[in-house]
């Protein structure tokens, strides 16, 4: 008999509404006014052992010093393989501030270029990082050293169009 050879499985994270390095809708940037509603994501195959997830969206490319983060989610939970469009905060896990210093969704809003938008999915060993509501990407991170059993990303680009 023969065996078949099966390709191991790979923790991946990917949406509906924009392909892996590819342009994000203008639906889910600032250009859409105040709806601005995240885009829906999904994931697949997370590392044995997870317990919950966490979710950071950041652009690297903004003007500030360290980038500027657009999205901080975590304590979801292990069952969860994927966020709804116009995700609401307090639907699913525990929400961080953005550097909008609110919690949710905040689209992109490059005021220069195009800029990647990095949607950053860690699969962690415990259920909770026993933060509160607001906590920062910062908090975040550093709650979660030691916990990470696989990151996965997803990179949409934006470029703001001339009105």
């Amino acid at each position: 008999m023969l065996g078949v050879l099966m390709a191991a499985a790979a923790f991946a994270i990917t949406s509906p509404a924009f392909t892996n390095n590819g342009n994000i809708p203008p639906k889910y940037t600032c250009d859409a006014g105040a709806q601005n509603p995240s885009p829906a994501l999904a994931w697949k195959e997370a590392p044995a052992g997870t317990k919950s997830f966490v979710l950071i969206m950041h652009d690297p490319d903004a003007p500030l010093a360290g980038g500027f983060t657009h999205w901080v989610l975590f304590d979801i939970p292990a069952s969860t393989t994927g966020l709804p469009e116009a995700f609401q905060p307090g639907s699913i896990g525990v929400s961080g501030n953005s550097g909008f210093r609110r919690a949710g969704y905040g689209g992109p809003c490059p005021p220069s270029g195009e800029h990647h938008y990095h949607f950053m999915l860690s699969a962690l060993d415990t259920p909770s990082l026993g933060l509160a509501t607001g906590a920062t990407k910062a908090d975040v991170e550093k709650a979660m050293q030691g916990h990470v059993l696989g990151t996965t990303e997803l990179v949409g680009l934006y470029q703001r169009q001339p009105k």
